[in-house]
């Protein structure tokens, strides 16, 4: 799989914030990708990744709107499962 379709959702139509969360986790490493644990507090997911707001939203540049932690691990592990060639549950 190329990066380019990691930017894109499996359904429905992108806006810019989709595509740019999904570039966000294409430059993440395997082996950091690898580090997360999804039974993770919401906390801990947020000191992990470093890039959060004091308001709770994730830090990304030309977002049409906010990307909150629920969002974010949504999108984190399919971007795993995808990645990894991980089959869903």
């Amino acid at each position: 799989m190329n990066e380019a379709d990691l930017e894109r959702p499996l359904d429905g139509r992108p806006d810019e914030t989709d595509i740019n969360l999904r570039a966000y986790f294409s430059r993440f490493s395997e082996a950091r990708l690898r580090q997360y644990d999804p039974t993770w507090s919401d906390e801990r997911v947020i000191a992990w990744d470093g890039n959060f707001r004091s308001d709770g939203s994730l830090m990304l540049v030309c977002c049409e709107r906010d990307v909150e932690i629920e969002e974010y691990r949504a999108v984190l592990e399919e971007h795993i499962r995808r990645r990894m060639g991980i089959e869903p549950a």
